[in-house]
């Protein structure tokens, strides 16, 4: 519909303490392909790195910047505290055995609605979920090292905490096209599209401690807008809403501008367009350092400060 402005989740992006122990982790354990390597534009002596499937899909997209010295952070009120990954139905043994192997430790499977869940975390205590379903048509991505009928196939969706759920709900529903899907105990779960990789959990906790910013912890969810027409368009709707929005900024691979919602959790609208294809093919996506054309000069500079990294694949194959 030319109404709909905002189409489900685009990307999310987290703070990490190590940049090579986030490939091996993201690349190597569960399998995402290292879509883009980069810098973070505001601080350009810092990776950005971004994961997720054959094309860095929206929908697949989890990005980090990894922060050495950065204090951990701490999960709770006013953030994303769990980003949740699509796999196969059948797959749960599969990924099981995959964590055990690894010495990762995991909750109990447990039932959600109609799923299968699994609880674990990253080496700096990111909160990540797997969640069973049928109901994911999406290829999955594999290095070759994870067999396909396993492989994750980008996200399932998000929990945000907060004090209460009716504010951040209705900036969902009424400003960024998002309807009701379901609710149990304190979960309240909205969606864009209805399927998997766009669930929106709102988790009622008024008892959580607040979180605090620090590796280990989300810095911001993306939503997805398929141009800078209905960006815009979006962010005049925002505004009227009593939002404070940023500018729209370029970040090469796609438009975006920020704002807060009520509980505290900076969101962002991104442009679908012009993707991750826009500076080096699809085949060689991730391979090497990119750097926006401001930047190119100070290259030189730029790769002493950043520490190497390397994918270890060979390392993870099953």
């Amino acid at each position: 519909m030319m109404n709909t402005l905002v189409k489900g989740i685009h990307h999310i992006t987290s703070l990490a303490s190590d940049a090579q122990k986030n490939v091996d982790f993201y690349a190597g354990i569960l399998g995402l392909r290292l879509v883009k390597k980069t810098i973070n534009f505001d601080v350009p002596e810092i990776y950005h790195l971004y994961y997720g499937n054959e094309e860095g899909s929206p929908g697949t997209i989890m990005t980090f910047f990894p922060y050495p010295g950065v204090p951990q952070g701490r999960k709770g009120k006013g953030q994303l505290t769990v980003t949740s990954f699509s796999i196969p139905e059948h797959s749960i043994d599969y990924w099981i055995k995959r964590l055990d192997r690894f010495h990762i430790p995991y909750e109990k499977p447990e039932q959600r609605f109609s799923e299968t869940v699994i609880y674990f975390e990253d080496p700096d205590g990111l909160g990540l979920e797997l969640v069973a379903n049928r109901w994911d048509r999406r290829l999955g991505f594999t290095y070759g090292k994870i067999p396909s009928q396993f492989a994750i196939k980008g996200f399932y969706g998000i929990t945000l905490v907060e004090e209460c759920y009716e504010k951040t709900a209705n900036l969902l529903v009424d400003q960024m096209d998002h309807k009701f899907i379901a609710e149990t105990e304190n979960r309240f779960r909205y969606s864009a599209s209805g399927k998997p990789g766009d669930f929106v959990d709102i988790l009622c906790s008024p008892e959580a401690l607040k979180g605090l910013s620090g590796y280990g912890t989300v810095h911001h969810v993306a939503f997805a807008t398929e141009t800078d027409i209905t960006q815009l368009a979006a962010r005049e709707k925002l505004l009227k809403f009593g939002l404070d929005v940023t500018p729209v900024l370029n970040r090469e691979y796609f438009l975006s501008l920020y704002f807060r919602e009520p509980g505290g959790v900076l969101f962002e609208i991104a442009t679908v367009s012009p993707g991750f294809s826009v500076d080096e093919p699809l085949e060689h996506l991730g391979e090497s350092l990119k750097l926006p054309p401001w930047e190119e000069p100070n290259r030189a500079s730029i790769e002493r400060v950043l520490p190497p990294i390397k994918l270890h694949l060979k390392k993870y194959v099953d």
